[in-house]
Protein backbone atom coordinates (compact mmCIF):
# COMPACT_ATOMS: atom_id res chain seq x y z
CA UNK A 1 0.00 0.00 0.00
CA UNK A 2 2.92 2.35 0.69
CA UNK A 3 3.93 2.13 -2.97
CA UNK A 4 0.41 3.01 -4.13
CA UNK A 5 0.22 5.94 -1.71
CA UNK A 6 3.54 7.37 -2.89
CA UNK A 7 2.72 6.67 -6.53
CA UNK A 8 -0.66 8.37 -6.27
CA UNK A 9 0.83 11.49 -4.72
CA UNK A 10 3.85 11.73 -7.03
CA UNK A 11 2.00 10.94 -10.26
CA UNK A 12 -0.81 13.43 -9.46
CA UNK A 13 1.68 16.16 -8.64
CA UNK A 14 3.71 15.49 -11.80
CA UNK A 15 0.62 15.25 -14.02
CA UNK A 16 -0.78 18.59 -12.88
CA UNK A 17 2.60 20.33 -13.18
CA UNK A 18 3.02 19.00 -16.72
CA UNK A 19 -0.54 19.41 -18.01
CA UNK A 20 -1.61 22.67 -16.36
CA UNK A 21 0.40 25.12 -18.56
CA UNK A 22 -1.22 23.77 -21.73
CA UNK A 23 -4.59 23.52 -19.99
CA UNK A 24 -4.40 27.21 -19.00
CA UNK A 25 -3.76 28.18 -22.63
CA UNK A 26 -6.69 26.02 -23.70
CA UNK A 27 -8.99 27.74 -21.19
CA UNK A 28 -7.84 31.10 -22.56
CA UNK A 29 -8.69 30.04 -26.11
CA UNK A 30 -12.17 29.05 -24.94
CA UNK A 31 -12.48 32.45 -23.20
CA UNK A 32 -13.29 30.70 -19.92
CA UNK A 33 -12.08 33.59 -17.82
CA UNK A 34 -12.89 34.95 -14.37
CA UNK A 35 -15.25 37.87 -13.93
CA UNK A 36 -14.86 39.90 -10.74
CA UNK A 37 -16.64 38.47 -7.68
CA UNK A 38 -19.45 40.41 -6.05
CA UNK A 39 -17.41 40.17 -2.84
CA UNK A 40 -14.14 41.32 -4.39
CA UNK A 41 -12.46 44.57 -3.44
CA UNK A 42 -11.48 47.25 -5.94
CA UNK A 43 -7.85 46.09 -5.83
CA UNK A 44 -8.95 42.71 -7.19
CA UNK A 45 -10.31 44.13 -10.45
CA UNK A 46 -7.03 43.19 -12.15
CA UNK A 47 -7.81 39.49 -11.53
CA UNK A 48 -10.65 39.67 -14.04
CA UNK A 49 -9.73 37.66 -17.10
CA UNK A 50 -7.74 34.97 -15.28
CA UNK A 51 -8.76 31.52 -16.58
CA UNK A 52 -11.17 29.56 -14.39
CA UNK A 53 -12.02 25.84 -14.11
CA UNK A 54 -8.48 24.93 -13.09
CA UNK A 55 -10.18 22.62 -10.61
CA UNK A 56 -10.98 20.21 -13.44
CA UNK A 57 -7.44 18.81 -13.33
CA UNK A 58 -7.33 18.18 -9.58
CA UNK A 59 -10.67 16.39 -9.89
CA UNK A 60 -10.04 14.21 -12.94
CA UNK A 61 -6.42 13.21 -12.29
CA UNK A 62 -6.83 11.85 -8.71
CA UNK A 63 -9.99 9.97 -9.71
CA UNK A 64 -8.29 8.30 -12.68
CA UNK A 65 -5.17 7.42 -10.69
CA UNK A 66 -7.20 5.98 -7.82
CA UNK A 67 -9.25 3.83 -10.20
CA UNK A 68 -6.05 2.56 -11.81
CA UNK A 69 -4.10 1.94 -8.61
CA UNK A 70 -7.10 0.55 -6.71
CA UNK A 71 -8.99 -1.14 -9.55
CA UNK A 72 -9.86 -4.03 -7.23
CA UNK A 73 -11.53 -1.67 -4.73
CA UNK A 74 -13.74 0.33 -7.12
CA UNK A 75 -17.01 -1.22 -5.90
CA UNK A 76 -16.25 -0.93 -2.17
CA UNK A 77 -18.44 1.38 -0.03
CA UNK A 78 -15.61 3.81 0.67
CA UNK A 79 -15.34 4.60 -3.04
CA UNK A 80 -18.69 6.38 -2.85
CA UNK A 81 -16.53 9.39 -1.97
CA UNK A 82 -15.57 9.66 -5.65
CA UNK A 83 -19.12 10.14 -7.04
CA UNK A 84 -19.67 12.84 -4.41
CA UNK A 85 -16.40 14.52 -5.37
CA UNK A 86 -17.13 14.37 -9.10
CA UNK A 87 -20.81 15.25 -8.69
CA UNK A 88 -20.20 18.46 -6.80
CA UNK A 89 -17.44 19.28 -9.26
CA UNK A 90 -20.00 18.90 -12.06
CA UNK A 91 -22.37 21.36 -10.36
CA UNK A 92 -19.50 23.82 -10.09
CA UNK A 93 -18.54 23.21 -13.73
CA UNK A 94 -22.05 24.10 -14.89
CA UNK A 95 -21.95 27.25 -12.75
CA UNK A 96 -18.51 28.24 -14.06
CA UNK A 97 -19.56 27.63 -17.66
CA UNK A 98 -22.61 29.85 -17.32
CA UNK A 99 -20.51 32.56 -15.65
CA UNK A 100 -17.86 32.43 -18.36
CA UNK A 101 -20.40 32.51 -21.18
CA UNK A 102 -22.54 35.29 -19.67
CA UNK A 103 -19.47 37.25 -18.48
CA UNK A 104 -21.03 37.88 -15.08
CA UNK A 105 -21.05 36.19 -11.68
CA UNK A 106 -24.66 34.98 -11.62
CA UNK A 107 -24.22 31.48 -13.01
CA UNK A 108 -26.72 28.99 -11.63
CA UNK A 109 -29.54 30.56 -9.69
CA UNK A 110 -29.48 29.69 -5.96
CA UNK A 111 -32.59 27.53 -6.32
CA UNK A 112 -31.04 25.60 -9.22
CA UNK A 113 -27.77 25.06 -7.38
CA UNK A 114 -29.54 23.97 -4.20
CA UNK A 115 -31.78 21.62 -6.19
CA UNK A 116 -28.76 19.91 -7.74
CA UNK A 117 -27.11 19.68 -4.31
CA UNK A 118 -30.26 18.03 -2.92
CA UNK A 119 -30.25 15.54 -5.79
CA UNK A 120 -26.62 14.59 -5.13
CA UNK A 121 -27.28 14.36 -1.39
CA UNK A 122 -30.12 11.92 -2.08
CA UNK A 123 -27.87 9.79 -4.30
CA UNK A 124 -25.07 9.75 -1.74
CA UNK A 125 -27.50 9.00 1.10
CA UNK A 126 -28.95 5.99 -0.76
CA UNK A 127 -25.43 4.67 -1.45
CA UNK A 128 -24.37 5.38 2.13
CA UNK A 129 -27.30 3.88 4.02
CA UNK A 130 -26.81 0.52 2.31
CA UNK A 131 -23.32 0.23 3.76
CA UNK A 132 -23.27 2.13 7.07
CA UNK A 133 -25.41 2.87 10.10
CA UNK A 134 -27.27 6.15 10.42
CA UNK A 135 -25.75 7.20 13.72
CA UNK A 136 -23.24 9.84 14.72
CA UNK A 137 -20.64 9.50 17.46
CA UNK A 138 -20.55 12.22 20.10
CA UNK A 139 -16.85 13.02 20.67
CA UNK A 140 -15.38 12.57 24.16
CA UNK A 141 -18.26 10.26 25.10
CA UNK A 142 -19.29 6.69 24.41
CA UNK A 143 -22.60 7.90 23.03
CA UNK A 144 -23.77 7.17 19.49
CA UNK A 145 -26.95 8.91 18.41
CA UNK A 146 -29.05 6.99 15.88
CA UNK A 147 -30.63 9.62 13.63
CA UNK A 148 -32.63 7.34 11.35
CA UNK A 149 -34.10 9.17 8.38
CA UNK A 150 -32.94 12.47 9.88
CA UNK A 151 -29.45 11.47 8.84
CA UNK A 152 -30.47 12.57 5.34
CA UNK A 153 -30.98 16.09 6.67
CA UNK A 154 -27.47 15.93 8.08
CA UNK A 155 -26.15 14.70 4.72
CA UNK A 156 -27.80 17.60 2.92
CA UNK A 157 -26.61 20.13 5.49
CA UNK A 158 -23.03 18.86 5.43
CA UNK A 159 -22.72 18.69 1.65
CA UNK A 160 -24.32 22.05 0.92
CA UNK A 161 -22.58 23.66 3.91
CA UNK A 162 -19.12 22.29 3.16
CA UNK A 163 -19.24 23.00 -0.58
CA UNK A 164 -20.46 26.56 -0.09
CA UNK A 165 -17.98 27.12 2.75
CA UNK A 166 -14.99 26.25 0.55
CA UNK A 167 -16.50 28.41 -2.18
CA UNK A 168 -16.62 31.39 0.19
CA UNK A 169 -13.00 30.73 1.19
CA UNK A 170 -11.91 30.81 -2.46
CA UNK A 171 -11.23 34.54 -2.63
CA UNK A 172 -7.46 34.98 -2.59
CA UNK A 173 -4.62 33.40 -4.51
CA UNK A 174 -3.80 30.05 -2.91
CA UNK A 175 -6.22 30.41 -0.01
CA UNK A 176 -8.88 27.75 -0.65
CA UNK A 177 -6.46 25.24 -2.18
CA UNK A 178 -4.03 25.52 0.73
CA UNK A 179 -6.76 25.32 3.37
CA UNK A 180 -8.35 22.29 1.66
CA UNK A 181 -4.98 20.55 1.32
CA UNK A 182 -4.36 20.98 5.06
CA UNK A 183 -7.88 19.76 5.90
CA UNK A 184 -7.37 16.58 3.87
CA UNK A 185 -4.33 15.48 5.89
CA UNK A 186 -6.31 14.51 9.04
CA UNK A 187 -8.58 12.38 6.86
CA UNK A 188 -5.58 10.58 5.41
CA UNK A 189 -4.46 9.74 8.97
CA UNK A 190 -7.98 8.66 9.95
CA UNK A 191 -8.26 6.43 6.88
CA UNK A 192 -4.88 4.86 7.66
CA UNK A 193 -6.04 4.01 11.17
CA UNK A 194 -9.36 2.66 9.85
CA UNK A 195 -7.51 0.73 7.12
CA UNK A 196 -9.51 2.21 4.27
CA UNK A 197 -7.11 1.20 1.50
CA UNK A 198 -8.67 2.98 -1.47
CA UNK A 199 -9.09 6.26 0.41
CA UNK A 200 -5.48 6.02 1.61
CA UNK A 201 -4.53 6.20 -2.08
CA UNK A 202 -7.20 8.69 -3.18
CA UNK A 203 -6.44 11.34 -0.56
CA UNK A 204 -2.67 11.55 -1.28
CA UNK A 205 -3.50 11.61 -5.01
CA UNK A 206 -5.81 14.56 -4.41
CA UNK A 207 -3.21 16.25 -2.19
CA UNK A 208 -0.56 15.85 -4.88
CA UNK A 209 -2.88 17.35 -7.50
CA UNK A 210 -3.76 20.25 -5.18
CA UNK A 211 -0.09 20.91 -4.50
CA UNK A 212 0.55 21.04 -8.24
CA UNK A 213 -2.42 23.37 -8.70
CA UNK A 214 -1.08 25.63 -5.94
CA UNK A 215 2.09 26.19 -7.97
CA UNK A 216 -0.05 27.93 -10.61
CA UNK A 217 -2.52 29.46 -8.16
CA UNK A 218 0.00 31.18 -5.88
CA UNK A 219 0.13 34.95 -6.18
CA UNK A 220 -0.09 36.16 -8.88
CA UNK A 221 -2.47 33.38 -9.83
CA UNK A 222 -2.34 32.10 -13.39
CA UNK A 223 -5.52 30.07 -12.96
CA UNK A 224 -8.45 29.81 -10.54
CA UNK A 225 -10.21 26.62 -9.44
CA UNK A 226 -13.63 28.20 -9.91
CA UNK A 227 -16.81 26.72 -8.49
CA UNK A 228 -15.73 23.51 -10.25
CA UNK A 229 -12.93 22.99 -7.76
CA UNK A 230 -14.43 24.70 -4.71
CA UNK A 231 -17.70 22.75 -4.67
CA UNK A 232 -15.84 19.49 -5.35
CA UNK A 233 -13.45 20.06 -2.44
CA UNK A 234 -16.31 20.85 -0.07
CA UNK A 235 -18.20 17.80 -1.29
CA UNK A 236 -15.23 15.47 -0.80
CA UNK A 237 -14.61 16.73 2.74
CA UNK A 238 -18.25 16.09 3.66
CA UNK A 239 -18.16 12.63 2.06
CA UNK A 240 -14.94 11.70 3.87
CA UNK A 241 -16.45 12.81 7.17
CA UNK A 242 -19.44 10.55 6.68
CA UNK A 243 -17.56 7.51 5.42
CA UNK A 244 -15.13 7.72 8.37
CA UNK A 245 -17.95 8.54 10.85
CA UNK A 246 -16.33 11.84 11.86
CA UNK A 247 -19.27 14.10 11.08
CA UNK A 248 -18.83 16.36 14.12
CA UNK A 249 -15.01 16.61 13.97
CA UNK A 250 -15.42 17.97 10.43
CA UNK A 251 -16.51 21.25 12.00
CA UNK A 252 -13.00 21.64 13.40
CA UNK A 253 -11.08 19.90 10.63
CA UNK A 254 -12.56 22.36 8.13
CA UNK A 255 -12.34 25.15 10.69
CA UNK A 256 -11.36 28.04 8.41
CA UNK A 257 -14.17 27.51 5.86
CA UNK A 258 -16.61 27.07 8.76
CA UNK A 259 -15.48 30.36 10.33
CA UNK A 260 -15.72 32.11 6.95
CA UNK A 261 -19.30 30.88 6.56
CA UNK A 262 -20.34 31.80 10.10
CA UNK A 263 -18.99 35.33 9.62
CA UNK A 264 -20.97 35.74 6.39
CA UNK A 265 -24.16 34.49 8.07
CA UNK A 266 -23.69 36.82 11.06
CA UNK A 267 -23.07 39.75 8.71
CA UNK A 268 -26.12 38.99 6.58
CA UNK A 269 -28.43 38.57 9.58
CA UNK A 270 -27.15 41.76 11.20
CA UNK A 271 -27.49 43.85 8.04
CA UNK A 272 -31.00 42.59 7.32
CA UNK A 273 -32.30 42.89 10.90
CA UNK A 274 -30.59 45.88 12.52
CA UNK A 275 -29.02 47.37 9.35
CA UNK A 276 -25.53 47.33 10.84
CA UNK A 277 -22.34 45.53 9.92
CA UNK A 278 -20.63 43.35 12.51
CA UNK A 279 -17.48 43.01 10.39
CA UNK A 280 -15.92 45.57 8.09
CA UNK A 281 -16.25 43.08 5.22
CA UNK A 282 -17.15 39.47 4.56
CA UNK A 283 -15.98 36.88 3.65
CA UNK A 284 -13.73 37.72 6.55
CA UNK A 285 -10.41 37.37 4.69
CA UNK A 286 -11.24 40.59 2.82
CA UNK A 287 -11.55 42.47 6.12
CA UNK A 288 -7.82 42.00 6.68
CA UNK A 289 -7.15 43.48 3.25
CA UNK A 290 -9.11 46.57 4.23
CA UNK A 291 -6.84 46.93 7.24
CA UNK A 292 -3.83 47.03 4.93
CA UNK A 293 -2.46 43.49 5.36
CA UNK A 294 -0.84 42.09 2.18
CA UNK A 295 -2.77 39.30 0.50
CA UNK A 296 0.09 36.81 0.81
CA UNK A 297 0.32 37.41 4.58
CA UNK A 298 -3.42 36.85 4.95
CA UNK A 299 -3.20 33.56 3.06
CA UNK A 300 -0.31 32.35 5.24
CA UNK A 301 -2.19 33.41 8.39
CA UNK A 302 -5.27 31.48 7.32
CA UNK A 303 -3.15 28.43 6.46
CA UNK A 304 -1.65 28.49 9.95
CA UNK A 305 -5.12 28.85 11.46
CA UNK A 306 -6.26 25.84 9.43
CA UNK A 307 -3.30 23.77 10.68
CA UNK A 308 -4.42 24.47 14.25
CA UNK A 309 -8.03 23.60 13.40
CA UNK A 310 -7.00 20.40 11.61
CA UNK A 311 -4.93 19.23 14.58
CA UNK A 312 -7.77 19.94 17.00
CA UNK A 313 -10.21 18.17 14.69
CA UNK A 314 -7.94 15.14 14.46
CA UNK A 315 -7.69 14.99 18.25
CA UNK A 316 -11.48 15.25 18.44
CA UNK A 317 -11.91 12.45 15.89
CA UNK A 318 -9.95 10.00 18.04
CA UNK A 319 -11.83 10.81 21.25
Amino acid sequence: MIFKICAGFALSLAAVLCIMPGFIEYLKKLSLRQSVSEYALADDQKKAGTPIMGGILFIVIPILLTMILCYDRILTPEMSVIPAFAGYGLIGFIDDYLIAVKKNNEGLRPAQKFGLQVLLAVIFFVMYRNNADLSIHIPFTHISLNMGIWYFVLVLFMFSGASNAVNLTDGMDGLAAGVSLIALIPYFIICLVQQRTALCVFIPSLCGALLGYLYFNKKPARVFMGDTGALALGGVLAALAMITKTELPLILIAGVPVIETICVIIQQVSVRTVHKRVFSYTPIHYAFRLKGMPEVNIVYMFWIAEVVCALLGLWMAFN
